[in-house]
């Protein structure tokens, strides 16, 4: 789950991260009157999407004059913003941050991940803030510096100050930056985040140090325990079928191509995309059911493949261990006929009574192209598509 950066930096207020001070907007209205109760000479409009890149994209903008303000806001509330993460198809601009302008002398990157090879929180820092990290991991390997935090001592003093120093803060302010990257930590841990990225983190001209921007993602997994979390979810900037999928706890992201899939487990759909690629085939999803499908999430599933436009066939790749070939086969049948189904259906069934439930599908009176083995589903899925 995402968040925009104005609820990201509600969040580090809130373990002591300093932050600009600012006030999401929705209307151009408001953006005016945040900016008059700023106060100040200088004023940043922001777009606020799920995306980064937005200020190359024109969706951030520095205002000298509340007139420009208003004129900002006007240009970017309501714009399809393109960014690099957005895709060609961009993203309708429906919220705002204005925010106080800061006194800028050097800019850096600080970011936390969940390492999965040391089972730790990495903490990765740069000199070079304010552009792209990944450019800089591919030119500049050398300025990104990292530690692996231990969840027992939490992000240490010695570490937080000598991680400050590689990255170039002056030493007046190395303290500072040090408890910046501890509260930030924090804030990671406490809240089952994914993702902190803070791209700049900025030193002002009197040596404060003050996360300018804020990029938070969460495990989803753990939101039933951070209900304020949770209560920042933006349904406006996520995939309606994604939304319409998880109330039914299917796994759902939309892709381009015209072979809809519908697998149990995330490395077996993983696979079945692969192999559909591999044959010259383009997936236009990826949708796991998970492990214990009823009839009900199946006929679901059926419902958001054939919501898609280019879907021009159906491959439903099941393999039955914990859950039986017949019931799979059943919760087909019952959805293929619940939706109608208009475009060319591929089966391949695997593992337990496997025999029955290609009996059920054989014996339904519904033209199922049945396979065996992943290539030869691919190939019928593919072959079908093509008409």
């Amino acid at each position: 789950m995402n968040i925009h950066e104005y609820q990201g930096k509600e969040i580090l207020r809130k373990y002591g991260v300093i932050t600009p001070r600012g006030v999401p907007c929705f209307s151009v209205n408001e953006a005016v009157e945040a900016a008059e109760n700023l106060g100040g000479k200088v004023w940043v409009v922001k777009a606020q999407i799920h995306a980064g890149g937005r200020g190359k994209g024109g969706g951030v903008k520095v205002a000298r004059s509340i007139d420009e303000v208003e004129q900002y806001a006007s240009d970017i509330l309501g714009m399809t913003l393109v960014t690099h993460q957005t895709g060609p198809e961009g993203r309708e601009v429906k919220r705002l941050l204005i925010e106080e302008g800061a006194d800028i002398a050097k800019e850096y990157y600080i970011g936390m991940v969940v390492d999965r090879e040391t089972q730790r929180v990495a903490l990765m820092a740069s000199s070079e803030g304010g552009m792209d990290i990944e450019d800089v991991a591919h030119n500049t390997p050398e300025l990104i510096h990292k530690v692996f935090i231990n969840p027992n001592t939490g992000l240490t003093d010695a570490e937080g100050e000598d991680i400050a120093r590689k990255i170039g803060v002056p030493d007046v302010a190395v303290k500072e930056a040090c408890q910046f990257m501890q509260g930030l930590y924090k804030a990671f841990d406490e809240t089952d985040a994914s993702l902190a990225e803070i791209n700049p983190l900025v030193l002002t001209g009197d040596n404060r140090i003050i996360a300018l921007d804020a990029k938070f993602n969460f495990d989803s997994n753990g939101m039933y325990r951070q209900p304020e979390v949770s209560g920042m979810r933006d349904f406006d900037e996520e995939d309606p079928d994604e939304i319409a999928a998880s109330k039914f706890d299917l796994t759902y992201i939309a892709l381009d191509g015209d072979i809809a899939c519908m697998v149990n487990g995330a490395g077996l759909a993983m696979a079945t995309m692969d192999i559909i690629k591999l044959f010259g085939g383009e997936p236009a999803n990826f949708l796991d059911v998970g492990g214990g499908a009823t009839t009900e999430r199946v006929t679901e599933a059926f419902k958001i493949m054939l919501a898609n436009p280019k879907v021009k066939c159906i491959l439903v790749n099941i393999f039955g261990g914990i859950m039986r070939c017949d019931v799979i086969a059943n919760g087909i049948v019952e959805a293929a006929r619940q939706v109608e189904l208009r475009v060319p259906l591929v089966v391949r069934l695997e593992g337990t009574n496997v025999e029955l439930g290609k009996e059920i599908l054989a014996k339904s009176g519904l033209p199922i192209i049945s396979a065996d083995g992943m290539t030869d589903a691919a190939q019928k899925a593919i072959k079908a598509a093509k008409g």
